[in-house]
């Protein structure tokens, strides 16, 4: 008798799940029950149909040979049937049943299984103030929701959108929607964009972009309802600060997971509030399987669990789902916590845990910011990119890294996760072989550098502080000399106005060490703080006590400064 393999949702744990068992099994009976009517779709490619950069819709379910990927392909091509339209409503366990309906007829029907495979995805977050159920507010996980936002309300052009939600899907709709012609306000219940997924000196720069970008960015203000007009449409979005016009409303404010059909069935439910599984994707039930956004996730380096929805990590669930199930031993060793985007001309990008989360867990941490061009700067392609690391001081290994800029941060926080994954120190970045020529990275790759960084600091090769560091001495009005040793042409293109700043270039300062007294703390900088660094090595070969050099120089400044 042929096995049955039941698969509960299809988007992306399950399609993976069932062609990697049709493949290792072709005769195993594989079925996927789908609620909606879209399969394997790219939900993180929903932005850019709103923008409109992808004009079809059908374009998000096809393979790169531009088939749709229909209830048809999935039989024809794979011989696996797909009931799409189908709710699976209860889990009998004892019986291995699945009871569904099939929303289209209302009919009542049974699915047995020998393995099922949960892959029922998050529930977008539905925030409780009035008006939130108003025409013109969309939420975004579905190309129906996608399709609704782009062609529901007619042309954007010079209408206003509010965002509420400055996460991931809030950061990349507002580009969409700004490239659609709109006029966007974003609001944001925290102090800045991102929330805790990035420190607040490398956010920085993502505020910037957005605000030369015209998005009027909304921190610590709480939505208190959505007016809408006597059509029942939306008119307005107000907060406990202000009250901002709408058109449009876009609600992002984070997704839940979906286990309420795990938790009626008796399953685990871990600490996140997603379903626990072991590391082969066992749910507490030996014959269920779960995967994708609905599951709880193991931290490569806290060993913790974590809930973080990511479609690549669903796909990768699926494959070692269908493994488990056909035989061969296969363990999901845990994430990162990996994140990515573009907004605007920028990109920022993440891993591990900040320097905040990393000293509220108690880890004694040292910290590395190191800006540059992503390419040899004598190329007029060159873009900048700050790295931002963090890491533990007693096992030299990272704990996470923030990288942002114009420039190329993909590669560089792939060889950061590539290093934390495998256990290795920071250090061992400085040695790794990195593909090299002038249009592809410096010589000395960015993230090489930082490693460097890293190491003086571990070795106690130079002595530091942080621009918030710096920041805090200023208001607490410590009597100090922060030395810029860049030229007077840099100094009157870009500079930090304070009363304790001396300008000293570094060509000239092994001949002015008279006009610096001995017995005052000196922070010397420049734009990126390579010669701040130079500066401390000179001064402390000199015999001066309390020098240091501020990272990331005038560039990682994230406070008010003068730009011509």
């Amino acid at each position: 008798m042929r096995r049955k393999v039941l698969i509960i949702g299809g988007v992306a744990c399950g399609p993976k799940a069932a062609s990697r068992i049709k493949r290792l099994d072709p005769d195993t009976e594989v079925t996927i029950l789908e609620k909606g009517e879209l399969l394997s779709y790219a939900g993180c490619g929903l932005p850019y149909y709103i923008s409109g950069q992808v004009q079809n819709g059908d374009d998000l379910m096809t393979t790169p040979a531009g088939v749709v990927r229909d209830p048809n392909f999935f039989k024809m091509v794979k011989d696996i049937q797909v009931k799409n339209h189908t709710l699976a409503e209860s889990i009998d366990r004892e019986n291995k049943i699945v009871q569904a309906v099939d929303l289209t007829t209302g009919n009542k029907i049974d699915y047995e299984y020998d393995a099922l495979v949960l892959s029922v995805g998050s529930q977008f977050k539905k925030p409780p103030f009035p008006g939130i159920d108003l025409a013109g507010v969309h939420f975004l996980q579905t190309v129906e929701d996608a399709k609704g936002i782009r062609d529901e309300n007619g042309p954007l052009e010079g209408k206003n959108a509010v965002v509420i939600g400055a996460g991931l899907i809030g950061l990349e709709a507002t580009e969409s929607l700004k490239a659609q012609g709109m006029n966007i306000t974003m609001v944001e219940m925290a102090d800045q964009a991102m929330g805790n997924m990035f420190d607040h000196e490398m956010v920085y720069h993502l505020h910037n972009e957005l605000k030369k970008n015209g998005v009027e960015l909304k921190t610590l203000e709480t939505v208190r309802e959505i007016k809408g007009n006597d059509q029942s449409t939306v008119q307005s979005v107000v907060t406990d600060k202000g009250e901002y016009p709408a058109d449009l409303v876009l609600v992002a404010v984070g997704v839940n997971p979906n286990t309420q059909l795990a938790k009626e069935a008796g399953l685990d439910i871990g600490e996140t509030g997603a379903i626990r599984v072991d590391s082969s994707m066992r749910t507490s039930d030996p014959n269920i399987y779960a995967g994708g956004d609905c599951v709880e996730n193991v931290s490569i380096i806290t060993g913790k669990p974590m809930f973080a929805p990511m479609g690549s990590t669903a796909n990768k669930h699926g494959r070692i789902i269908g493994d488990n199930i056909c035989g061969i031993s296969s363990e999901f060793k845990g994430i990162c916590g990996t994140a990515i985007c573009r907004v605007f001309g920028i990109n920022v990008s993440r891993t591990g845990l900040t320097e905040k989360q990393a000293k509220d867990m108690g880890y004694d941490c040292v910290t590395v910011l190191s800006p540059a061009p992503d390419k040899p700067h004598f190329l007029d392609e060159a873009k900048l990119i700050i790295v931002k690391l963090v890491v533990d001081k007693a096992t030299h290994k990272l704990l996470g890294a923030q990288i942002v800029g114009p420039g190329d941060v993909a590669k560089r926080m792939e060889v950061v996760v590539a290093n934390i994954a495998s256990g290795s120190k920071v250090t061992d970045i400085a040695q790794y072989d990195l593909a090299y020529a002038p249009p592809f990275s410096p010589a000395m790759d960015n993230i090489i550098t930082a490693a460097n960084i890293a190491e003086n600091k571990l070795y106690n090769i130079g002595s530091s502080l942080t621009p918030v560091e710096v920041q805090a001495k200023i208001e607490n009005g410590d009597d100090f000399i922060f030395l810029d040793v860049r030229s007077p042409k840099e100094f009157e293109q870009m500079r930090i106005e304070d009363t304790r700043i001396k300008l000293l270039p570094l060509g000239q300062l092994r001949n002015c060490l008279m006009d610096l007294p001995m017995d005052k703390e000196i922070i010397a900088f420049c734009k990126i703080s390579l010669r701040g660094y130079e500066a401390e090595r000179i001064l402390t070969g000199a015999g001066y006590k309390n020098v240091k050099y501020m990272d990331g120089g005038v560039v990682c400044w994230p406070y008010k400064k003068f730009v011509a």
